[in-house]
Parts: C-alpha cells; sequence; structure tokens
C-alpha cells in the first residue's frame, strides 16, 4: 500500500532558450494522488507547489526520459535520493536492439513485440552504415571465418537501431530475439523473433547485446553521448513525404500498428527517427496553421507533448496518395 506521504525525487533539466543553459530541477512525484512538486535547485526556491498532474505516470521517470510539465520538456538526469534509486532503478538497464536489413520489412510487427513485452523505446533511427562503421561494431569477428559476409549483410541496406529501457532490457531482449539458429527440437524459440522473421545462419533479422556493458559500448556507436550524429540517416529526400506517429499514438503503443498499415498498403518507409520537439520547433513547424485553423494551440501542445516519431514516406505522387490514404485530420 502507498502511504499518503510517499514519494520519489528526481533530478530534471529543463534547456532555457532565452538565457541559453540548462537549468535544474527537484521534481517530486507522489504516487499516491499523481501530484508533483519542483524545486529551483541552483537558486533554492520553491518552483511549482505541490499540485496535481494526472498526465505525468510512475513509469514515465526514469533516467534519460523525457517529460513534459506544463509544456515545459524536462529530461530526467538522475535519481534525487537513495530511496528512489533503490526502488525503481535497480534493475532498470538499457540495451540495443538492431534491425538488421533482412528484418526491416517488418518494423511493424517488431514495434508491437518490443512494447507488448513491456520495454520502452527511447531512441530510435534508420541508418545506412559505412564500411567502417560495420567493421567497428563487428570489431569482436575479426578473426571469425564468416566476418567479411557479416560486413556486407549489415552494409545491404538500412537497419534500425533503438535504445530500449525497461527491468532486465538485456536478458528480456536477448530472449525475445531467440537463438541465431533455432532447431525444430527448441520449442521456447517458436515466438522469437530469430524463428518468426530471420533465416538461417547470419540472416536472424535482429541483434542485441549479452550484457549491460556490451549494451553501453554498442549504444555509444549509434547514439553517441557526446552529441554526434552517429551514423548516416537512410533518408533519400526524393518522391517522398513526410509522416508524423504523434506523441499520444506513441505513447498509446500504437507506433507497430500505424507501421504496418504503412507498409502493407504498399508504401516504402525509407527513414525513421524518434524525436522529442521543443515547442518553439513545433510552432515552426505548424506555422502555416496558425491564425488558420481554431485548434492551432492544441496542436503545437499536443506535439511537443512527449516523443514522436517522424518518417520519410516513399512512392508515386506521394503527398497526395499518402494524405488521402491517412484520412481527414477529424474523422
Amino acid at each position: 500500500l502507498q502511504s499518503q506521504d510517499e514519494r520519489y525525487a528526481f533530478i530534471a533539466e529543463w534547456y532555457d532558450p532565452n538565457a541559453s543553459l540548462f537549468r535544474r530541477y527537484e521534481l517530486l512525484y507522489y504516487p499516491k494522488d499523481s501530484s508533483i512538486e519542483m524545486y529551483d535547485v541552483k537558486n533554492r526556491r520553491m518552483f511549482l507547489r505541490r499540485t496535481k498532474y494526472e498526465s505525468l505516470h510512475l513509469e514515465d521517470l526514469y533516467v534519460g526520459s523525457k517529460v513534459t510539465v506544463f509544456s515545459r520538456h524536462l529530461t530526467i538526469v538522475d535519481y534525487g535520493n537513495l530511496y528512489t534509486s533503490r526502488k525503481l532503478g535497480s534493475r532498470k538497464e538499457r540495451t540495443l536492439a538492431l534491425i538488421k536489413p533482412d528484418g526491416m520489412r517488418k518494423i511493424g510487427e517488431l514495434f508491437d513485440i518490443i512494447i507488448n513485452a513491456g520495454l520502452t523505446i527511447t531512441k530510435a533511427k534508420m541508418m545506412l552504415l559505412s564500411r567502417k562503421e560495420a567493421a567497428d561494431f563487428y570489431a569482436d569477428y575479426r578473426a571469425k571465418p564468416f566476418y567479411q559476409e557479416l560486413l556486407q549483410l549489415i552494409m545491404s541496406g538500412p537497419i534500425l537501431a533503438m535504445e530500449l529501457l525497461g527491468d532486465d532490457a538485456v536478458s528480456k531482449w536477448r530472449a525475445i530475439m531467440g537463438p541465431a539458429n533455432p532447431t525444430e527440437t527448441e520449442s521456447d524459440t517458436l515466438d522469437s523473433i530469430s524463428e518468426s522473421f530471420g533465416h538461417c545462419g547470419l540472416r536472424d533479422a535482429a541483434h542485441g547485446p549479452d550484457s549491460v556493458a556490451s549494451a553501453a559500448k554498442e549504444l555509444e556507436l549509434f547514439f553517441p553521448s557526446s552529441g554526434g550524429r552517429g551514423p548516416v540517416s537512410s533518408a533519400k529526400f526524393t518522391n517522398c513525404t513526410c509522416c508524423i506517429i504523434k506523441p499520444h499514438a506513441v505513447n498509446e503503443g500504437l507506433a507497430g500498428k500505424i507501421i504496418k498499415a504503412i507498409l502493407k498498403e504498399g508504401f516504402e518507409i525509407s527513414a525513421l527517427q524518434m524525436f522529442n520537439m521543443e515547442r518553439t520547433n513545433v510552432e515552426e513547424f505548424y506555422e502555416i496553421y496558425k491564425g488558420v485553423v481554431p485548434e492551432y494551440l492544441e496542436m503545437v501542445s499536443e506535439l511537443c507533448s512527449g516523443p514522436c516519431i517522424a518518417m520519410e514516406i516513399r512512392q508515386f505522387d506521394p503527398s497526395k496518395v499518402f494524405r488521402d490514404f491517412c484520412g481527414p485530420s477529424d474523422p
């Protein structure tokens, strides 16, 4: 049972565009009534008195997550006390989920599998690897006889790199993938990714590191903590249009369903990336609607309320055909 005063503490950062600096807050969350409180760490003063905020949930709060509090985008950078760290952070792990070129035709299904397993996708990007990047990724396999084949396979088309977060994420993702070469006698692999979407040998559709240390190392290759871009996007910028899966759909676990519908209709998803957009960027993106549609402010608030997924969609006359496929904005 949760006591009335039970609370969890987090350290959150917000980038102030006017002052061009990061401001740090202690964010307190009270699960009993879904209320929050914020304290300005530098100025040592109350920033937000305890108030109910039902759109924020305890599962949204973990180190590395991005949350929105009254239109202010906060990044959780640490736990605020030992109690919160022990209670919430003891089993939380990050791992890399890499969908190889031979598994890209099933990314919608793979999104669903990941979400249904209780893992959170915190980063996602479709990429193309150079030979050097592929060699760095497979550095531990240089002495293997199949090393060159590994390089050719990973460079044969776009890949989808994702950062997954969850309890025991490393082992959970490895279990979901299954063995690289499942056999008919391994009944526990029948629903695995390698069995359902992979092929024999090296064409096993997906990759996942085998330890927390390996996960940290591999994530750094695709999502550099230094702020670098990592491998290039797979975007082609020809015969294309933009599709955005909005935050409410991402949070409701509908991304996989939407992606499957797009691919089933014959469209090509040639690029994909998960973003958290600042309000100023959203206002610029929606500028054409300002003063034109009465829902403008609601549209802006929605798009900056959480992570969205932007995709490059390709087909003949994509803008018209894809808009017809999407249907009216208010069905």
